[in-house]
């Protein structure tokens, strides 16, 4: 007697859809819905065809061989995403994630690298991989740029998406207009003293400067801040009347609550504290940080789109600029 279950799966896989269906449906040749589906080159073909094409294989569900595919174009199919070494929070991993979930459906593997201090493995991955894409939240090292300049794939640099806005100058206004709301004037920032996240302190430090700007609040105030040094930066803003500190991370805003006790002083009667990346940690800091969380879905759906149509796949409408963070509110700020 036949196995239920073995039954079931022979029902499923005879049910798949194939390229004769989605033929069938849009009433084109089989080798038309080829040419579409494997985006081929040098194929005329109307967009209203393609269209017609796309349409017929999501309504019948069908989803290409993506092993079978990528072998055909003699392509491996792989979309390099570099996860960057600064630290951000969770964000790029979560976006990350629903990045690889979108682009398997196109029949593309998603292969994720980290970043350290030495490039030479992204270089490496670039070189051996063979990918047809590479992606970065940030722009990738020299180093890296020469690896997917020499390997012609596409680049998509995420955080300069047009869909993205511009994250450092919402992100500051977004943290000094609350500040402000607050009765703050004098205003610090506080970089990390980690020499490879500096760039990404530039990045944030710029937005809140410009945010002070346009408020019309004096010069900000800026320190490097290290466990070594955080009392006395802490008692040095204090007596110079700052009130409120925006930190270059969630870990540098733990720092100066720190240097707050070590040097006396109190959070946020004494000085206030911001920070950005919404590190889970900050909910149970003493006292709870007030930060800035990212929407991972906003970046990945700007992500998929860019990396899409770099490629030439038939792509979602492009989106339109999107808050891409929020801020979280909590006892320090």
């Amino acid at each position: 007697m036949a196995d239920p279950e073995s039954q079931a799966s022979s029902t499923a896989k005879a049910t798949r859809p194939t390229h004769a269906d989605v033929a069938r449906l849009a009433r084109v040749s089989t080798a038309t819905v080829s040419y579409v589906l494997n985006n081929s080159a040098g194929r005329r073909i109307s967009s209203s065809t393609r269209e017609a094409v796309y349409r017929a294989a999501e309504q019948l569900g069908y989803r290409p061989n993506a092993a079978a595919r990528n072998l055909a174009r003699g392509k491996s199919g792989v979309v390099l995403y570099v996860v960057p070494r600064v630290a951000v929070g969770d964000m790029p991993m979560q976006a990350g994630s629903l990045m690889t979930t979108e682009l398997s459906r196109r029949g593309l593997l998603q292969v994720q690298i980290f970043e350290t201090e030495d490039d030479q493995h992204v270089i490496d991955a670039i070189e051996h991989l063979d990918p047809i894409a590479v992606t970065s939240l940030f722009p990738l090292t020299r180093g890296a740029q020469r690896a997917v300049s020499a390997a012609q794939v596409a680049h998509v640099e995420i955080g300069t998406l047009p869909a993205l806005g511009e994250p450092h100058l919402s992100v500051g206004a977004l943290r000094v207009e609350h500040l402000i709301s607050r009765g703050h004037r004098k205003i610090a920032f506080a970089y990390t003293g980690f020499a490879k996240w500096r760039a990404l302190g530039d990045f944030w430090l710029t937005g809140v400067t410009r945010a002070a700007q346009t408020h019309n609040l004096p010069a900000i105030s800026v320190a490097t801040v290290t466990m070594n040094n955080a009392a006395e930066a802490v008692a040095r803003w204090h007596a110079d009347g700052v009130t409120a500190v925006c930190a270059q991370s969630d870990e540098v805003a733990y720092l100066i609550l720190y240097g707050i006790r070590e040097a006396g002083l109190t959070c946020p009667d004494d000085l206030a504290v911001m920070g950005v990346d919404a590190h889970p940690m900050g909910a149970i800091s003493s006292p709870p940080l007030t930060t800035v969380e990212f929407n991972p879905i906003a970046v990945a759906d700007a992500a998929i789109a860019a990396v899409l149509t770099a490629l030439g796949y038939p792509a979602p409408s492009e989106p339109q600029p999107a808050d891409i963070a929020r801020l979280i509110v909590r006892a320090s700020a």
